[in-house]
């Protein structure tokens, strides 16, 4: 017998993620806010964001305005969590990579301090050492196996085996913003621009942001994704990938129809990627994520 989301523990995400909305209106999975710029105005992203705001987002890039993200502390964490904590529910938070923030440290020194004081429910963070779908395809998996009648502590545990499976893999479009968070030199990134070099990215076993491959061009960057996807898209470990895009929608269109062609089996999650990544990535960027 399945269980209704609200008989059981909260299933929560970074806004970071993402995630297509029907999977987390339908199945109440909340979602931690972070804060973000764009030029001098500060946003909160709730996640899930409307389409319109997002576009906003990237074309405010592309006119030239910064754009920045806030960490989340450890009282802060302690202020959302008690929402649920009050009301006898547990949490299971799936939270950016520790390679690339310093929330899942955060989440951890909030959930010890919170058990002082709420000691019948449990808070347990995830170190997804992901980001965007990553944590998309984990919560959605979370979100079955609680369907399922799995324990919180169960549900834990299988997500902790299972985040080695993700893999993901991703082009940007504009080097300046991996120049602006250290990723690339600025002689890399001047050069680059001016030979429409489009670097490829993944996130590595550690959780971290690494460059393994540069194309010319887009064509060729998106001839790289697909080769990535037939070399590791693997449906008996998970038929579902995320291909998430920073407002580029006729490339990203373009990979699902050919993954499609390639997978009829496959399910595919587009969506457009949250800001608080967009933030360092830059409009244009594309991703393939899955697990294998």
């Amino acid at each position: 017998m399945e269980k209704g989301y609200d008989e059981d523990y909260i299933i929560c995400m970074d806004a970071s993620g993402d995630i297509i909305r029907e999977a987390a209106e339908e199945n109440g999975i909340a979602f931690v806010p972070m804060e973000y710029s764009l030029g001098d105005e500060m946003r909160t992203s709730l996640g899930c964001e409307e389409e319109a705001l997002l576009k906003k987002f990237y074309d405010g890039q592309r006119g030239g305005d910064l754009t920045r993200t806030s960490q989340i502390s450890p009282f802060m964490y302690e202020d959302y969590f008690k929402g649920f904590l009050k009301e006898g529910k547990s949490v299971l938070y799936f939270c950016l990579s520790s390679g690339l923030s310093s929330t899942y440290e955060s989440s951890l020194l909030a959930a010890e301090h919170l058990k002082e004081q709420y000691p019948e429910a449990e808070i347990l963070p995830v170190d997804t050492l992901a980001a965007t779908g990553g944590i998309g395809i984990l919560a959605e998996r979370a979100v079955e196996n609680r369907k399922r009648g799995m324990s919180l502590r169960e549900n834990y545990e299988d997500m902790k085996a299972f985040v080695p499976h993700l893999r993901h893999y991703f082009m940007v479009q504009d080097l300046m913003y991996l120049k602006r968070g250290g990723r690339v030199s600025a002689a890399t990134a001047i050069v680059g621009s001016a030979l429409n070099i489009k670097p490829m990215l993944k996130i590595d076993e550690d959780g971290k942001l690494v460059t393994v491959d540069k194309k010319r061009g887009n064509k060729a960057a998106m001839a790289s994704l697909f080769t990535f996807f037939k070399e590791n898209y693997n449906p008996k470990v998970c038929n579902t990938i995320y291909i998430c895009d920073a407002d580029t929608p006729e490339l990203a269109d373009s990979l699902v129809e050919k993954v499609r062609e390639a997978a009829p089996e496959v399910i595919v999650r587009r969506t457009m990627l949250s800001p608080i990544i967009g933030a360092h990535t830059g409009p244009g960027m594309l991703s393939m994520i899955l697990a294998c």
